[in-house]
């Protein structure tokens, strides 16, 4: 070989050189994000995934790399599968237990419907200790995860404790199996129904579908400890698929149906299926079951609705999806009056479902592209939450609130609001880009 041709290689080496080491901070770099990622995706709840936020931030990953990483979710492996009993201690320290129904052919690739099960008889029950095997038994229909949690005299349906273990069985379920997010329904039977009522008008964003069977909406009316938090307009968001029995003794269907085409008028969407020899029990379930389930493929959750109306006492029960309500308090040019469900003439001297003996506020909101109308009523300040596949946030945002302008601009994205959500949520369909806080005066 030449001497010319040898300086020529020696010269190429030397070109290639700082380009392959160039290579090196470049793929350690995907290895980092990957690894960082996979230890949020690992956590076991979603205060512990919080604090994997901030080492994804300092990998600098992107905002659409992030975005990415989050719908693709974690990976699942293979799972124990029958019934599977577990428990939880909630954020108000009560330990709870509850049973999984997993398909004996559960396959992690695949994403599951899941249904949540609530029992009646809680009047007979002084704790949470599991009866009977703990399967769905004559109540099963598709293939699908049944979760059977438990409520007692204490600890109710209709208690925010509930609301508390129902969100942490949902999220703990998620991190282990693989769910579809937007197949999670909430079905029971007499008191569970009672209850399903009352999940759907405080925390409604979890759930594709309420399905109360042999339930009264308005029991809950003769229960202290939610006087002022019952709304039934926030029955709007979300389907029902109602069952009662016409002989039964407890809930007969002419005491109920007024109540149930009431709703139905006022908006709720609601599969009303009535059966005029059912008693107080669910042996009418052989001939409705394939209505039922045909009910739940039917509908499926949309993570990002485009309208929302959501009514609150409290910021413990503030949120519908992408809109929460800050601040209560009246303001001028709120709208003073808008259509509830609540009213009913001739229900009694009130002329009212509920009684309101402290003050609520509410927000109606409606999307289109990227703008936003609200009107609302006892409101000072609400947040919507941007999710990049309903904003194109390369565009200007504009949010109108009781036929006024009160903002108009861009919107940037930020990872951090991305990873704060994703982590409180644990839900690959519902993710947020920005929050956009609204302040009326």
């Amino acid at each position: 070989m030449s001497r010319l041709a040898t300086c020529l290689i020696a010269l190429a080496s030397l070109l290639e050189a700082p380009l392959s080491f160039a290579q090196i901070p470049q793929e350690s770099g995907r290895d980092t994000i990957d690894l960082a990622f996979r230890n949020f995706f690992a956590a076991d709840s979603p205060t512990t995934a919080e604090h994997y936020i901030t080492p994804i931030l300092k990998t600098d990953v992107t905002f659409d790399d992030a975005l990415r990483q989050l719908q693709q979710g974690r990976h699942y492996a293979d799972q124990k599968t029958g019934v599977i009993q577990l428990s939880n201690r909630t954020a108000d320290g009560v330990e709870h237990t509850f049973t999984v129904n997993v398909p004996a052919t559960y396959n992690p690739a695949r994403r599951y419907q899941v249904r949540f099960q609530l029992h009646g008889g809680i009047d007979d029950r002084s704790d949470g200790t599991p009866r009977g095997r703990g399967d769905i038994g004559t109540l099963a229909g598709a293939e699908q995860i049944y979760v059977l949690p438990y409520a007692w005299d204490r600890a109710p349906w209709w208690s925010d404790d509930q609301i508390l273990n129902l969100n942490a069985i949902i999220d703990s379920l998620k991190r282990t199996y693989n769910v579809d997010e937007n197949r999670v329904v909430l079905s029971g039977v007499s008191d569970g129904a009672t209850g399903a009522y009352f999940i759907a008008m405080s925390d409604t964003t979890p759930f594709a579908s309420f399905l109360p069977l042999n339930g009264f909406i308005l029991v809950l009316s003769i229960h202290p400890e939610v006087e002022g938090r019952l709304f039934p307009n926030n029955l709007t968001n979300k389907p029902l698929f109602v069952v009662n029995g016409g002989k039964d003794p407890i809930y007969p269907s002419a005491t109920v149906e007024p109540f149930t085409r009431h709703l139905m008028a006022g908006g709720v969407q609601i599969d009303y299926h009535p059966q005029p020899e059912g008693a107080h029990n669910t042996r009418w379930w052989p001939e409705v079951r394939d209505t039922y389930e045909k009910f739940v493929a039917d509908h499926p959750r949309d993570p990002q609705p485009s309208r929302l109306t959501w009514e609150a006492a409290d910021l413990a029960h503030n949120r519908a999806h992408w809109l929460i309500i800050n601040a209560f308090g009246d303001i001028p040019g709120q709208a003073m009056k808008l259509p509830d469900i609540n009213l009913m003439r001739g229900l009694n001297s009130e002329g009212v479902m509920f009684l309101r003996p402290i003050p609520t506020g509410r927000v109606d909101v409606a999307r289109t592209g990227n703008t936003v109308e609200a009107l609302t009523r006892g409101v000072s300040s609400f947040t919507l939450l941007l999710s990049p596949d309903s904003f194109d946030l390369k565009q200007p945002v504009k949010v109108i609130a009781n036929g006024r302008e009160v903002f108009d601009g861009h919107v940037s994205p930020s990872v951090r609001t991305l990873l704060e959500w994703a982590a409180r949520d644990n839900d690959r369909t519902m993710l947020y880009a920005a929050e956009l806080t609204i302040t009326l005066h």
